[in-house]
Parts: structure tokens; sequence; C-alpha cells
């Protein structure tokens, strides 16, 4: 039997938890455990109820979350988030969550698969948050009309562009889920392109003003990646079966 312990530290481990900073309040690791032993790994976006019964539902024990229960403020465990607590605990599901831990992370993380999934080679990083850089930069050999077609390919059901930058970037800064930190510090690097999940209304002003090629890919979207390699990792370390949790949000 594989135990949850186990689990845990393979998890701690490999995403560096220990080593990296996350935002006040968001709280990486072991967020709710179970009675300890663990058949099945299931790894989803958010810690949302809808995930929750869907992983019970396909006798999921060990969830992985990019967006974890607990942020800041604290909120009290009323309505549906007495739900998640009371559910969760009734069917013996484990919620581990991991978010700037598997954002960077230089093997599994979400800019880092991004980049590879679209063949660019990382070439440095960016952003520093708390001595830790979040942002991935990659060197670039193609136009933006290849570009295109390759997040094109990797996000069937699409992305948003806007395009006022160099039609030929030597460098691409990739920040997955939100990058309104990402733009002054690339406009610092002398970077024109930014692929990201989502950005404000007045970025479109400031891409035309700034000469800007931004790549709004979905918040959702460019965040998938990180758990989902982490969940095929263990299970095929522990041999339990695996399943990913894909609600197919649209923001």
């Amino acid at each position: 039997m594989v135990t949850l312990a186990d689990i845990v530290e393979y998890c701690d481990t490999r995403t560096n938890r220990f080593e990296t900073p996350d935002f006040t309040g968001a709280f990486n690791g072991l967020q709710l455990e179970n009675d300890g032993n663990i058949t099945k790994i299931g790894a989803a976006v958010d810690a949302g109820l809808s995930p929750f019964q869907l992983a019970t539902e396909r006798n999921i024990d060990f969830l992985i979350v990019h967006h974890g229960l607990f942020w800041t403020p604290p909120v009290p465990l009323t309505d549906s988030n007495y739900a998640k607590i009371k559910h969760c605990i009734q069917n013996n599901l484990a919620i581990y969550s991991s978010h700037l831990p598997l954002d960077n992370h230089p093997e599994i993380g979400n800019n880092k698969i991004l980049a590879d999934k679209l063949n660019l080679k990382a070439n440095d990083t960016f952003l520093s948050y708390q001595g830790v850089d979040v942002g991935l930069i990659v060197k670039n050999k193609i136009n933006i009309k290849e570009l295109k077609v390759r997040l094109d390919g990797l996000f069937p059901k699409g992305f948003h562009s806007l395009l006022f930058g160099s039609s030929k970037p030597d460098k691409i800064a990739i920040l997955t889920g939100s990058g309104q930190s990402a733009i002054k510090e690339i406009l610092s690097l002398g970077i024109d392109t930014l692929i990201t999940g989502e950005l404000k209304q007045h970025h479109f002003n400031l891409a035309q003003e700034k000469r800007l090629n931004l790549f709004l890919c979905g918040h959702y979207a460019t965040e998938t990646f990180g758990v989902n390699e982490l969940g095929k990792e263990i299970s095929i370390k522990f041999d339990l079966p695996y399943e990913f949790i894909d609600l197919e949000c649209p923001i």
C-alpha cells in the first residue's frame, strides 16, 4: 500500500516546496489529509467543489491542485467553503497544493513545459519574487506568424493576440497565469513579446504605445501543465493510476 506520507514527501522534494517562496497565504504542500493510504492520483488546476466531486466519482484519493484552498485573507468555513472541506473529509480525499513551485520549476513548471511544447529553448529567467525568478525567457528563431501557428496547436480552443511588436523577436518572455507583473519587467529587459495567461484591458493600449506582442492564452489553460506532469510522475514512480480532471475553464 502506498502511503500519503510517501506521496507528500515526493511532492515536497520534487517541487522544491521549501526553497520556493509564494504569495502570503498561499500555503503549498498537503492542505487536507485523508486516512493515510493512496490508491489513485488526480490533478486539477483549482481546488473547487466540482473538481473535488469529479475526483471522488473517479475514485481519486490524492488530488494535486495549482490553486489551493488557502489564500489571503482567510475565510470562514461556511457555504461553499464548508461544502468543499466536508466533501473531502467524507470521501477520504487528500488535497495537495503547489502554486509558484509549479510555475517556475526548471523541469516540470508551467513556464518550462509551455516553452517545450512550443519548441522554444529556455535561455534565462526573470521577474524576481523574494529572490526567486518566476518567469522564463526563451531564445527565438521563428517569426510571429509561425509562433501563432504553434500556439494554435497548443491552445485549440483559442487565444488572444495583440501584435504591435517586432515580426521576429530575438527573445520571448513566458509567464503562465496572470501576466500583469511581467509587462514592466520585459520593457526594462528590452523584450517586446510575452506569452501569458491573462492581462487587463489597459494592456491593449500599452501594447500599441510600447510596441509589444502579447499573447493571452488563458489563465487556466496555461496552468494545466505542471500539476498534470507531477501527477504523471507520481503515477509512474508509485505504480498508481492517474487522471487529470479538466473542467475546460475558458478564462
